[in-house]
């Protein structure tokens, strides 16, 4: 299978992981290498940038191939988030950026678009790669394409609530609008909901809270790896027409009582 490609990146793997939830950041590598993934995203915060003393997330990734995709979780204004990501860049050099404006923080996390595609504009403009979080929308996902972002990444359900994919055709929707990588992101539960992103034609799938809080995070984070290969390959192989009755396997010619 093609790697995926995000603006100038390349990927071998399709799953995109998270580094929130976990009870320590030795589980948090653990899992992640198990999920065979080579982006995490964390919180700009949990990079621990100015404070040396405090463990730090990406020395505990160090000597892998994993890397690190600042996002701007708790950002709910254009200025915050670009603000946030100009820091990060200058600290750290890296200009790869989950770009997440959170318009209602209190029950639902969705995000605010509007405030996504000004922040974006500006961004793209400085040079950033821009994974944009937004809203399963095809019309906002073809306005974040034209502002300038390198990837669209809707949601499939709320953030962290396991729902799965609660709208199916918007997926498939959002690929059609749009000529950048779909990644189907938050609101994923278990393994299947990976595979189904996948065979709807989703070209990645980030996950965080379906693997850090499951019983077992790294045989879920295995799990998850499959999932999203098995996704992919049968989307490429393409799936039979669907029919309301069923078809014969085997052939007919030449039974007993046929000519």
């Amino acid at each position: 299978m093609h790697k995926l490609k995000i603006g100038k990146y390349e990927l071998n793997s399709r799953l995109i992981v998270g580094s929130g939830k976990y009870k320590d950041f030795n589980t948090t590598k653990t899992a992640t290498l198990a999920s065979g993934s080579e982006l995490i995203t964390v919180a700009v915060r949990r990079l621990n940038i100015t404070d040396p003393t405090k463990d730090n997330l990406r020395d505990t990734f160090k000597g892998t191939n994993v890397k690190f995709l600042p996002n701007s979780a708790g950002c709910t204004t254009a200025k915050d988030a670009i603000t946030t990501f100009r820091l990060t860049r200058e600290a750290t050099g890296i200009d790869l950026i989950k770009l997440e404006v959170i318009g209602d923080t209190n029950k639902t996390l969705y995000p605010d678009v509007l405030e996504t595609i000004k922040a974006c504009e500006i961004l793209a403009k400085e040079g950033f790669t821009i994974m944009a979080y937004t809203s399963d929308d095809p019309i906002m996902a073809k306005r974040l394409e034209d502002a300038g972002a390198a990837a669209i990444m809707p949601l499939a359900a709320p953030i962290g609530s396991g729902l799965g994919i609660q709208n199916a055709y918007n997926v498939v929707f959002i690929k059609d609008a749009v000529g950048l990588p779909v990644i189907v992101d938050a609101g994923i539960g278990c393994a299947s909901d990976a595979s189904y992103a996948m065979e709807l034609g989703a070209d990645g799938v980030l996950t965080n809270t379906a693997i850090a809080q499951a019983k077992d995070p790294m045989m879920m984070a295995e799990a998850m790896k499959h999932a999203v290969i098995a996704g992919r390959m049968s989307y490429l192989a393409g799936r039979i027409a669907k029919r309301p009755y069923a078809t014969a396997s085997s052939p007919t010619d030449g039974l007993i009582g046929r000519s």
